[in-house]
């Protein structure tokens, strides 16, 4: 098992948002601004790392008709984790990104990788895959909140880019989330058939 092509396959082949259309809630919701789109990264890799190293170490002891069950409680602690270390020490990140921090816990995402991969591997090529896939989430965020911050709003970081330019503001909303992936998945699907074409 290649370690490179485990890693690489969520930004690419498996990305979440792009290529198996799952945690597009989250992608649509907090990606009006790149800080929320790295800390909901930061949040959502380390929550997805630490799930598939627990559930790749237990994965022989917990009967198949329970595993489901064990598995959420298992994202849900360190979901929780993840939400009282945010309320305490980033208030600002914690409300901006709201519900959707405990969210984390039924985000597809990493109780697919819990079922489908850490499940059925070791811990280290698990943490591997956690990586590629909460990296690969994060990207497609980050990029989608830049479109967003830059358009919508003029800024970056809270700075102003271009003094005087007037906004989209459509960007800052939900249309514009919508219009902006559209066009992300429309680029993505070209370079996936570009990519079929040379093979």
């Amino acid at each position: 098992m290649s370690i490179k092509k485990e890693f690489l396959k969520g930004l690419v082949e498996k990305n979440p948002v792009m290529v198996l259309g799952i945690g597009l809630c989250p992608a649509l919701a907090v990606t009006t601004s790149v800080s929320n789109a790295l800390w909901m990264m930061i949040a959502t890799t380390f929550v997805l790392t630490c799930s598939n190293v627990l559930v790749s170490l237990v994965k022989d002891y917990i009967p198949s008709h329970i595993r489901i069950p064990v598995f959420i409680t298992i994202i849900a602690a360190f979901v929780t984790v993840v939400e009282i270390t945010l309320k305490a020490y980033q208030p600002e990140v914690y409300t901006s990104l709201g519900i959707f921090i405990p969210l984390i816990v039924v985000n597809c995402i990493i109780l697919g990788r819990a079922e489908e991969f850490a499940s059925r591997n070791g811990v280290f090529i698990s943490i591997i895959d956690a990586l590629g896939m909460g990296i690969g989430f994060g990207l497609t965020l980050t990029i989608l909140a830049f479109f967003r911050e830059t358009l919508g709003a003029n800024k970056l970081f809270g700075y102003t880019l271009i003094p005087g330019f007037k906004p989209a503001g459509m960007m800052a909303i939900a249309p514009g989330a919508f219009i902006t992936l559209g066009l992300m998945l429309w680029a993505m699907n070209r370079i996936m058939v570009s990519r079929k074409h040379k093979k």
